[in-house]
């Protein structure tokens, strides 16, 4: 009796119950740039290591498409995500209109990974994506400032816009989160 009494107990429990819970690093809803289709970022990326990155396509930084894609390119299959989300907020360095930021994305420099709606990131206007990490982590200084989450959601560091993605800092740390 007890043993058909266990089993019904676990038939029982509601599946909300029993699904993971979002981290609230990625308990938001984001609009693809250029689109109209909304995600919920933990739904797309939970149990994924997330790198996200406020970028510009007329910044000393630009380059940095190329480090980012090539890091995606090289460990997507592994569970890594690298995120992007354009800002104007430094010097109008990203003045254009989402269709010409996701042109631009493409046409130069072959960008793949997910890139979102055009963004607020300072402290005293930030979304609220940008105001969650920024509380946490300090606010971006200039574009191309990365945040790292590890695959439960919780931010593990913050990089400043002069660390590029290629460096054996950032890529030494996401590889050791994609092997957790």
């Amino acid at each position: 009796m007890l043993k058909y009494l266990m089993l019904f107990t676990l038939i029982a429990v509601p599946q909300t119950l029993l699904a993971k819970q979002c981290p609230k690093n990625l308990d938001f809803q984001v609009r693809t740039l250029n689109g109209s289709e909304m995600i919920h970022l933990c739904d797309a990326y939970q149990d994924k290591v997330v790198l996200i990155v406020n970028t510009a396509s007329k910044c000393g930084y630009t380059g940095q498409y190329e480090g980012l894609e090539a890091l995606y390119a090289k460990h997507k299959d592994d569970g890594l995500v690298v995120l992007g989300f354009p800002s104007n907020d430094f010097g109008g360095q990203e003045p254009g209109t989402e269709q010409e930021i996701a042109s631009f994305c493409i046409n130069t420099y072959a960008v793949k990974f997910p890139m979102f709606q055009k963004t607020n990131v300072k402290k005293h206007h930030a979304d609220p994506l940008y105001r969650q990490l920024g509380d946490q982590a300090g606010y971006p200084r200039w574009n191309f400032h990365k945040y790292l989450l590890d695959r439960e959601g919780n931010l593990v560091e913050s990089y400043r816009s002069g660390i590029a993605p290629e460096s054996e800092k950032l890529v030494s740390r996401v590889e050791a989160l994609l092997a957790e």
